[in-house]
């Protein structure tokens, strides 16, 4: 089957109080949105569509023919963002995922479950949810008696019984593409003057189609961001993933938590890494080296 991604990129991103793009705000050395691309490889040799809106040539620019681009030209919501791809996609795929762009934890092999579930699902969508006690912001999911889905209602729009639902929309979704494609005008215009991509899960319950929801295995991959505090969170998490992932192929890293290195960095086994080293870019280092301590290396080769 083949199949469609849809990156949504195109908001105002206020709450960062920054001149700079949320989206390109970077993390280990590289943009938010680069990360998002490098997943979405993991998957499916499709380029994405990403859908742009605020200062969209500067992601345009920095992620050249990585992808392709569809511009939502006023900010009416998910819903609209994904009507914006419409005209690109329709036709051209099976299954269509929609994921967001300041999401940069999500792994490749998360969203490849996700394909497989709506694989095996006769429903038009199955989608990820997360388990947790602070909400951050994300949607409830409403289910029924019988433990279906029936429905998403946004953090903003929740009655205090609502709020307290610790099941949360992870906001990833893989859609039957016809199905999507037909049905997404039927999303009705909210209070604020937008269209929700949630209420589509609403259309579907109301056809009596299934809805499948899978609990994501590691609620640390649904946290977006927003602000610069969840920055250098998610800045923590991926450089443990780095250190950790070199560790575990035979680098000795002497005090992780005090050591960066960028993920295009190569290091071979039995080597030794001491505090405080700082590698930078496409840096190789060769096996049975010795590096540090606080040694700056940025784009060079070592012990070839």
């Amino acid at each position: 089957m083949k199949v469609s991604t849809i990156l949504l990129a195109a908001g105002k991103s206020t709450r960062m109080k920054s001149k700079t793009p949320k989206f390109l705000h970077a993390l280990v050395g590289k943009p938010m949105i680069l990360h998002s691309i490098a997943s979405i490889k993991e998957f499916t040799p499709e380029k994405p569509l990403i859908v742009v809106g605020h200062q969209a040539e500067q992601l345009i620019d920095l992620v050249g023919d990585q992808a392709l681009f569809a511009e939502q030209k006023e900010q009416l919501g998910t819903g609209h963002a994904v009507m914006q791809c419409k005209e690109q996609l329709e036709g051209k795929s099976d299954l269509v995922v929609i994921i967001f762009g300041d999401m940069p934890l999500l792994k490749g092999k998360t969203i490849s479950e996700l394909i497989e579930c709506q694989k095996k699902n006769s429903g038009p969508v199955s989608m990820l949810t997360v388990i947790a006690d602070d909400p951050r912001g994300f949607g409830r999911i409403i289910r029924g008696s019988s433990r279906t889905v029936e429905a998403i209602v946004e953090d903003v729009d929740c009655t205090q019984e609502q709020k307290k639902i610790n099941e949360l929309n992870a906001s990833m979704y893989c859609f039957d593409a016809d199905w999507l494609w037909t049905n997404l005008e039927k999303i009705p215009i909210s209070a604020k003057g937008e269209y929700y991509l949630t209420d589509i899960i609403a259309i579907a319950h109301s056809q009596g189609l299934p809805i499948e929801a899978k609990v994501i295995e590691d609620p640390i991959e649904a946290m977006g961001i927003n602000t610069r505090v969840h920055l250098a969170e998610a800045e923590k998490i991926l450089r443990r993933r780095i250190n950790e992932d070199l560790m575990n192929a035979g680098v000795t890293l002497i005090d992780p938590e005090n050591t960066y290195i960028e993920p295009d960095v190569t290091i071979g086994a039995d080597t030794i890494i001491h505090p405080n080293t700082h590698l930078h870019g496409e840096t190789s280092i060769g096996e049975d080296c010795e590096v540090g301590p606080s040694t700056v290396i940025k784009d060079s080769k070592v012990g070839h």
